[in-house]
């Protein structure tokens, strides 16, 4: 099974225009429709359309929209109960795929509910086969969260751990660093800017100009003790690093309708792909072919198996 905790669950709200955003102005949406999302839910989603086991962990009241919205969809989930609200996000899409997003900053969770969280990712952790660390951390949570729960997973099942990824950025990024190595995660998916974001480079562009700069960056990554970096680089494609070598793979051109939850139908595909036992190309290839097809969809849209095109992707070895 794979366990993924989304500490900042939104309800996202995304609006379709048939004409650019014009600022200021009064405009008409083509379409609007609402989805439960967050990073760790949107990689939930995926892989339970894609027949593979998984449970969401998310801070939520049984009675709020976001969980009764999963409960609709029958998406495997737990929700660790709190009083406040879960936030709202708004994305807004141009008929270029162009896209604006309004996020919420989220409720404000206390020490007590981390603790309960904490916990309930602890115990289910237990025989699970990935643990997805995804998403911004809401305000009362310290930007050292991700790092100290991969150390208390690893400190309470050593051997027997799951594997740990985390797709975050900022701080909580950046901190995974903080503390002892061996608690670095087994996989990170990064952007082009949080790519910049770990290896202090200047600008993003040249990362996504330049796939065998970004997995030079990557290298670097997996040599201080990351177990693998799978980064997305848009219409370049992605790339992933691991401590046996460098692949870069692109799709064929397809129509960007939306952005929204590429990267996490990424990552969704890498781990079906790995859980299915392929070999690294495969993927990242499968991790394309899901990103690209997320792009395709409209707002918040997350592929299945059907919107795939795996023969589309041409994967090449870098080092």
């Amino acid at each position: 099974m794979i366990v993924t905790l989304t500490m900042n669950p939104s309800l996202d709200q995304t609006v379709e225009l048939s004409l650019p955003l014009a600022p200021g102005e009064v405009q008409r949406a083509a379409s609007s429709h609402i989805q439960a999302a967050g990073k760790g839910v949107n990689v939930a989603r995926a892989i339970d359309q894609a027949g593979q086991e998984v449970l969401a962990v998310l801070p939520g009241a049984a009675n709020d929209k976001l969980v009764q919205s999963l409960a609709a969809d029958q998406l495997p989930y737990r929700a660790v109960s709190i009083e406040q609200a879960l936030r709202t996000n708004i994305t807004i899409t141009d008929p270029d795929g162009t896209t604006t997003k309004i996020n919420e900053p989220g409720p404000q969770l206390d020490e007590p509910t981390i603790k309960r969280i904490t916990e309930t990712v602890l115990d289910l952790s237990a025989g699970a086969a990935w643990l997805v660390l995804a998403g911004s951390l809401p305000p009362g949570v310290s930007p050292d969260f991700y790092a100290t729960l991969c150390a208390a997973v690893r400190g309470e099942y050593g051997a027997r751990a799951p594997q740990i990824a985390v797709d975050t950025s900022g701080a909580p990024l950046t901190r995974l660093f903080a503390f002892d190595t061996a608690h670095l995660p087994d996989l990170i998916k990064p952007n082009a800017e949080e790519l910049t974001e770990l290896v202090a480079q200047d600008s993003a562009v040249g990362f996504e100009q330049s796939p065998g700069e970004a997995a030079q960056a990557a290298n670097y990554l997996v040599q201080r003790g990351i177990g693998a970096v799978l980064a997305t680089l848009g219409a370049q494609g992605a790339v992933l690093v691991t401590g046996q070598g460098a692949w870069h793979a692109t799709h064929a051109p397809v129509t960007t309708r939306s952005t929204v939850g590429a990267g996490d139908s990424a990552l969704a595909g890498y781990l079906i792909s790995d859980v299915r036992g392929q070999s690294a190309p495969q993927r990242l290839a499968h991790a394309v072919a899901y990103g690209s097809a997320a792009v395709a969809l409209p707002g918040s849209t997350i592929p299945s198996p059907d919107h795939l095109a795996g023969d589309a992707v041409n994967v090449t070895g870098l080092f």
